[in-house]
């Protein structure tokens, strides 16, 4: 079987269209039945009408209601705890991931591989500052920790059961579903594709998802925020030294440092520094208690076609 976890936020006007083009795809794929996981995201608008709807009349299409908006990667992370497939695609309902793409993915899955990326080749109908953005967060995970990943980006993958059964053993709320998988390993690979413009709707990614997003996947997945700390704390402690050794020899001849412009300028800057390190310790600090608590990090309103499903112990 293949699972098709499609997180879901306000897309009423996209899904009836989307139901169609992969219930098309998934007749064209030969020697595995298919099931359609809808994960909702709290949405406000028809999205749950449609999809019970859709559910009374495709015993395939399955749905996740979560009780509040927990984010598009909880979405994600409840898809693959919730699949029956022996192996499971992950698409947006925004129809900007062509549906089609499945075929490509499998024939990928079916010679061996674990994990196919769909890499972004070009994104069409985007605004300059989002794919600026996105450029930058790729950049900054490709050099600063130890997973890569499409310089691009992706938002369309497929994982093998064996990859979905590890990705349940990582137990992390403040990271990155993408992150994660190309962390665990496995064998990979990836196919381009262009990505399309959306047909109805907007974006529901904010700047303030994205900045979260960044902090979460350098928090979780490198040290340079640590090791920068202590950089920076032996470069300042220099540069004190030095200052002082300079104030001293003025002293000494008969040229003593004048005015307190310098000497408030630098004590502006060393706490300037130091409380972007209590900030970014403080950021470590807060991850650490919120994990601690072991809050869900998703809460399931209601299940259609998955009442077997209990996400309890394997949401945090």
């Amino acid at each position: 079987m293949i699972s098709v976890i499609f997180p879901t936020y306000n897309e009423q006007d996209n899904i009836p269209v989307l139901y169609e083009r992969i219930s098309a795809v998934a007749a064209d794929i030969r020697g595995h039945d298919s099931e359609f996981i809808f994960v909702d995201d709290c949405s406000t608008d028809q999205t749950p009408e449609i999809l019970r709807r859709l559910h009374d009349r495709d015993s395939r299409v399955k749905t996740i209601r979560f009780a509040r908006n927990c984010g598009s990667h909880a979405a994600i992370a409840a898809g693959l705890i919730a699949c029956r497939g022996d192996g499971a695609v992950v698409l947006a309902a925004d129809l900007q991931d062509p549906p089609e793409l499945l075929r490509l993915l499998v024939n990928e899955w079916k010679d061996g591989v674990k994990v196919v990326w769909g890499a972004r080749r070009k994104r069409l109908g985007e605004k300059v500052s989002t794919k600026f953005f996105s450029r930058v967060y790729y950049c900054l995970m490709n050099y600063f920790t130890t997973v890569k990943v499409p310089p691009l980006g992706a938002d369309v993958f497929l994982v093998d059961r064996a990859v979905i059964e590890a990705f349940k053993e990582v137990n992390e709320k403040h990271t990155s579903v993408f992150m994660v998988l190309a962390w665990l390993g496995f064998k990979q690979t990836s196919i381009e594709y262009v990505k399309q413009a959306r047909l109805y709707g907007k974006s529901k990614w904010t700047l303030g998802n994205k900045i979260k997003l960044t902090l979460d996947s350098l928090l979780a997945f490198s040290d340079i925020f640590i090791r920068y700390i202590s950089v920076i704390g032996v470069l300042t402690a220099c540069t004190g030294f030095v200052y002082a050794l300079f104030v001293i020899w003025g002293l000494f001849n008969g040229a003593p440092l004048e005015g307190w412009s310098s000497l408030l300028v630098t004590i502006l800057v060393l706490g300037g520094i130091q409380m972007i390190m209590l900030g970014v310790l403080g950021e470590y600090l807060w991850r650490t208690f919120d994990e601690s608590r072991q809050r869900p990090r998703f809460i399931v309103e209601y299940k259609l076609g998955l009442e077997s499903y209990s996400p309890a112990g394997r949401e945090q």
